[in-house]
């Protein structure tokens, strides 16, 4: 069996207060869904080598905008070039070539599948700092499910993709818009 892993982590610190500079953004959680495993994983900060690892191995990592943003993220705790390192498919970089737009995760899987995102990553920076406060693990709990829940959208966007041949985007008009994707 092919094991594509989903992959979608947050941050510790938004990309204003880095002024622009991903490395220094740190990761509070990650989460992966393996489809050999049939499971996700939660990675904290101290757990990115079996992240990568995990990878490294996989045999298509499936995410949105996770070559330009979380490979970024990620690359300070390895030494290895993820990019060249991994085999992807990034939903958002394919949407973006053949649009020529960015598409939110959000209005994809609002178009395709009829759902939205949980919450947002605003909301997972603020649990971030209530967590750092008062040291208490039900805010990195909520920065896990909301990232799961990540991974999960992008897994039925995805799936939904392969199936149909297209993906629909919610670009706010009364009629999603449909646009075919190749994807395996």
């Amino acid at each position: 069996m092919r094991d594509i892993v989903y992959f979608d982590l947050e941050t510790q610190r938004s990309f204003n207060d880095v002024k622009g500079d991903k490395s220094k953004m740190g990761v509070s959680v990650a989460v992966t869904y393996s489809t050999k495993a049939g499971k996700y994983f939660v990675y904290g900060e101290d757990e990115m080598d079996a992240l990568v690892t995990q990878l490294r191995k996989a045999d298509l990592v499936v995410g949105h905008n996770h070559m330009e943003f979380d490979y970024p993220v990620l690359q300070k705790y390895t030494v290895l070039e993820l990019r060249e390192q991994t085999v992807n498919l990034d939903t958002m970089l394919d949407l973006q070539e053949i649009t020529g737009r960015r598409w939110k995760l959000d209005a994809v899987a609002a178009g395709s599948l009829g759902i939205g995102k949980s919450a947002s990553g605003v909301d997972a920076l603020k649990w971030w700092q209530e967590y750092l406060k008062t040291g208490e693990n039900k805010p990195l709990i909520d920065i896990a499910e909301y990232c799961a829940v990540d991974v999960k959208v992008t897994k039925c966007v995805y799936e939904y993709g392969v199936e149909h041949g297209h993906v629909k985007i919610d670009d706010g008009s009364a009629v999603p818009v449909e646009v075919a994707v190749s994807w395996k």
